[in-house]
């Protein structure tokens, strides 16, 4: 298992936290995902796959939830 660490902008609340795991639930190849909102900053997003997952498709996926990917690492 890899845990690829995302940030992103634009989430403020729970419905947020709610849109982008759901977005990213659905994406094949990821196991968990978990939301630290940030207070004066991008949110890190948290995402554990059994396999790298293609960097568009996370994108496409936060972007259909309203917000805008802002950086990703490998953990």
């Amino acid at each position: 298992m890899r845990t690829t660490t995302y940030e992103v902008s634009g989430m403020t609340c729970q419905h947020c936290v709610n849109a982008v795991t759901e977005g990213l639930s659905k994406l094949p190849g990821v196991l968990g995902v978990r939301v630290e909102l940030g207070a004066d900053g991008p949110s890190s997003v948290n995402v554990d796959s059994d396999a790298d997952l293609e960097p568009a498709a996370v994108r496409d996926a936060i972007d259909e939830a309203g917000y805008e990917l802002v950086a990703g690492r490998h953990g």
